[in-house]
Order: structure tokens, then sequence, then C-alpha cells
């Protein structure tokens, strides 16, 4: 071999080039290496922001929102947009404005041992969230049966008539009552807004009989109504005639007393002077009677004489025209309807 041709053998050169392979790979993997970090960051960042964005929530006018921390209570959130800390709060929305119902029906025994068939709804809504999903462990059926019992309570201590007419209303308010007393005790987060107390019947064996025996309690009821429409017609007539009267009779009581006391008055200016000449004062008193009673009279008798002759009948002139006048006003008048 010529001292000038290559040597390809040559350990320097060889050495050479294995170094900047190695320096190519390190430069190769340097590179790999940041493009993983900034990967993960990148997708950490991801994670993250879908992370925030998924734990926030809306609660909605007619609801709260109970919050649990690590399984424990934490506090209610009113309506609004919030965030909740993701694997440590559990959120649990109560719609607190929604009315809801529950009922109770069934067979139940009154206080004179008759069997009813009777119904009640209760209408209700949540008013404490947190008592309303932790206290109880299902508080809807709690109601149905603090109900029941209430209903069963009150219909025992009834008689069946009432509970089938007129003490109905009573049942109800009286099963509200004990009803309400009862959920006060167990914090059940829940307020009554109305109680509904259905018809009641009797059993279908005795259904006929105690329809006849409603229907007479609605008879009476109505002839009770008709009695005081009448009543209320009657009495003020019959009081008004009664103050007619009354007033009538105080004015005949008072004419009657001053014509009394007139008299009186008039009987003491004369008494002076009868005591002073009594023959010609009584005269006087009897010319001014007769002028009166003459005066309002059309005839006269004179008593006949001593020798027998018959009673002489004057009738006045003026009285006469009077009569005649009268008389032929009334037959115009009868004429005149004919």
């Amino acid at each position: 071999m010529a001292w000038n041709e290559p040597n390809n053998n040559d350990p320097w050169k060889q050495q050479q080039k294995r170094n900047n392979a190695n320096d190519l790979s390190k430069k190769l993997n340097d590179f790999f290496d940041k493009s993983s970090f900034l990967s993960w960051i990148i997708f950490l960042a991801v994670v993250l922001f879908f992370i925030v964005i998924n734990n926030f929530y809306t609660v909605k006018e007619a609801e709260e929102a109970v919050v649990l921390r690590f399984g424990k209570f934490s506090h209610i959130e009113m309506p609004g947009l919030h965030w909740k800390i993701p694997l440590v709060d559990k959120v649990t929305k109560v719609d607190v404005q929604i009315v809801q119902s529950t009922k109770s029906v069934g067979s139940m025994l009154t206080e004179d041992e008759n069997v009813v068939n009777v119904e009640m709804e209760v209408q209700y809504k949540i008013s404490d969230p947190r008592n309303y999903l932790y206290n109880m462990v299902d508080p809807d059926t709690s109601l149905t049966q603090a109900t029941d019992s209430a209903l069963r309570y009150v219909i025992g201590h009834t008689k069946m008539d009432d509970v089938l007419t007129n003490g109905r209303e009573q049942v109800r308010q009286s099963t509200e009552e004990l009803l309400k007393s009862i959920i006060s005790q167990y914090d059940m987060g829940i307020s009554i807004v109305n109680v509904n107390f259905l018809p009641a019947r009797a059993p279908d064996q005795v259904k006929a009989a105690f329809d006849d025996a409603i229907a007479a309690q609605e008879d009476e009821q109505r002839f009770k109504r008709e009695a005081e429409a009448y009543r209320n017609e009657v009495v003020p007539k019959a009081e008004g005639q009664a103050k007619r009267i009354l007033e009538e009779a105080e004015g005949y009581s008072r004419k009657v007393v001053a014509k009394a006391e007139g008299d009186v008055a008039r009987f003491e200016r004369v008494l002076p002077e009868y005591n002073a000449a009594p023959q010609i004062t009584k005269r006087r008193i009897f010319l001014e009677t007769m002028e009166n009673v003459y005066g309002n009279s059309a005839k006269v008798i004179i008593s006949a004489d001593r020798n027998g002759a018959s009673p002489l009948m004057y009738m006045p002139v003026d009285k006469l025209i009077d009569s005649i006048n009268k008389s032929n006003s009334g037959e115009n008048r009868n004429g005149g309807k004919k």
C-alpha cells in the first residue's frame, strides 16, 4: 500500500465518526424529551381547564342546592351560578317551591264503632332542604304514614254522622293540626300547604241507608233555611206593625190626657161662676149643650104638648139645604161611575 493512499482503518478517524453519531443521537433525544414534556404540560392544562369548566353549576330560581364537603354538610347555595371543588364537593339540588301531594286512603273505625271509607289529600312543600335530604330516610313516605296515623286518630274520636255530613270541616282542621304537630317533632324539612278531606262514604253494604240519612239531613238544613228566610221576612213586618201600634197608642194617650186636662181647666174656670150663681150657670151650660146637639143634627123632634098632640118634627132650613146638596153630589158621582 502506498504511503499516500487513504487508510480506512485509521482508529482516530473511526473514533471521530463514532463521536459525531453519538452527538446526533443525543441531540435527537434532547429534542424529543423537550417535546414530550411540553405535550404533557399542554395535556394537563387542557384537562385542568375541562375540570374547572365542568364543575360550574347553576341553581334555578325555584331551587336550593345542598353542598356536602368530604361527605359532611357544608352549606346551602341560593339560586345563581356556583362552582364546586372536584372530587370534594357533592351538590344536590332541591326544588323548594313546587307543591307536592300525598294521600291517605282506607277504611277506618269511628267513635260509635262504625266503619267508613275515607280519603285525605295533603299538599306540602320542602321548607328545609338539609333536613329533607338527611334527617329522614324517606320523608315523603314518612309524611304519608304520619297523615294516615293522624287521620285514624281523628276518625276514631268522631261519630260516623259527623264524618259523613256536617262534621267534615272539623275533621279536616283537627287532622291538619295533629299532622303539623307530628312532623314538627321529626324535623322533616316539610311544611304543610293545605289539607283536603275528600267526601267520606259508608261501606257498600249500608250505603243506601246512609244515603237516605244524608238526604234527610239535607232536607232538614233546607227547611231550616226556608224557616229562617220566612222569619227574616215576617219579623220585620211584625216589628213595624208593633211600633206603629205603640206610636198610635202613645198619640191617643197624649190626646186623651190633653183633652182631660183641658176639661179640668175649663171646669176650674166655670167652678167659681157656678159657686157664685148656680142656677144661672146651670142654665147657660144647658143651653150651650143643646146648641151643640141641635147644631150637629139635621132633624129636631119637639115633644108633644100636654093635650096629647103628636110630636112635632122640625128640620132647619140650612141643614135641609146641606142634605139636598150632599144627596145630589152623591147621585152625580154614581152617575159618573156608571
